[in-house]
C-alpha cells in the first residue's frame, strides 16, 4: 500500500503544479505570432512567362514589319512599278432596241489600248475580269476582258463584246434619245480586271485594277461610226 501511494503522489504533485502555473495570477497567456503567408512562387512565375511571351511576341512583330518596309522599298526603288495606261479607242453599237418584255437590249463593241510602261515588271490578266457601259445609273451592258500576259513596255489592243438587258427600257431609251439630239451623251466604262504582277520570275499574289472611263459619244446609231468628244479615265488599285 505505502508503495502504490508513493507511485501516485509524484504524478499528483506534477498535476497540482500545472495548474498553479497556469493559474497563477499576473501572467497572460502566450499566443505564437502569425507572419502573412508569402504568395505561391507559382504566380509570379506564370506572371514572368507571360510577360516574356508578350515581349518575345511583340519583338517579331516589330521584326516583321521592318522587314517588310524594307522589302517594299528595295521593290520600289528597283522595279519602280507605275500602273498600266488604258485608252477607250472605239465603240460601236450593234443592237440598241425594246425587246417584248420592255425591257432595253443593247449590243456594243469596244476597242481599248492597254500599256504596260513598266521595264521589269510583267501583267498575267486573270480570269473574272469584265468591262460594263453604263448611263448614269443603268448598265447598259456587260462583257469579259481576255486572258493574257503583257510583257514589258508591252501595247496590247483589246476588242471587246458587250451585252446586256436593262429594265424600264422605254425610259433608259427616250433618255438616251434626248441626250442624241443634243449631240453629247455621257457613258461611264468601267472595268475591273484581276491581274497577278511578275516580277522577274516570281508570280505574285492577284489584286484587282479598277477603272472608270468618263465617256461623251456624239450618239448610239446603231452599226454607225461613233464619235468620242471626250474621255477621262481613272484606275487604282485593290488588294
Amino acid at each position: 500500500m505505502g508503495d502504490n501511494q508513493q507511485r501516485v503522489y509524484p504524478v499528483l504533485q506534477m498535476e497540482a503544479n500545472k495548474t498553479k502555473t497556469s493559474s497563477a495570477p499576473g501572467k497572460a497567456d502566450v499566443l505564437p505570432i502569425q507572419r502573412p503567408i508569402p504568395p505561391p512562387a507559382v504566380m509570379c512565375t506564370k506572371r514572368n512567362m507571360c510577360c516574356k511571351c508578350f515581349c518575345w511576341a511583340l519583338s517579331l512583330l516589330v521584326t516583321a514589319l521592318i522587314a517588310l518596309a524594307v522589302a517594299v522599298a528595295v521593290i520600289y526603288f528597283v522595279f519602280r512599278p507605275k500602273l498600266p495606261q488604258y485608252e477607250v479607242d472605239s465603240l460601236r453599237v450593234s443592237n440598241l432596241g425594246i425587246n417584248l418584255d420592255l425591257s432595253l437590249s443593247a449590243e456594243f463593241k469596244v476597242e481599248i489600248t492597254a500599256r504596260n510602261p513598266n521595264k521589269r515588271i510583267g501583267i498575267y490578266y486573270e480570269k473574272g475580269g469584265h468591262i460594263g457601259v453604263w448611263y448614269t445609273k443603268t448598265k447598259l451592258c456587260e462583257g469579259p476582258i481576255p486572258r493574257f500576259y503583257q510583257g514589258h513596255r508591252n501595247v496590247t489592243k483589246l476588242n471587246v463584246a458587250l451585252t446586256g438587258r436593262a429594265q424600264y427600257g422605254n425610259t433608259v431609251l427616250s433618255a438616251l434619245q434626248q441626250q442624241q439630239q443634243t449631240g453629247r451623251v455621257p457613258l461611264n466604262l468601267k472595268v475591273d480586271a484581276p491581274v497577278a504582277v511578275k516580277l522577274g520570275k516570281l508570280k505574285l499574289k492577284k489584286i484587282r485594277i479598277l477603272g472608270n472611263c468618263k465617256l461623251v459619244v456624239d450618239s448610239l446609231s446603231t452599226n454607225n461610226k461613233i464619235n468620242i468628244k471626250a474621255s477621262d479615265c481613272s484606275f487604282r488599285l485593290k488588294l
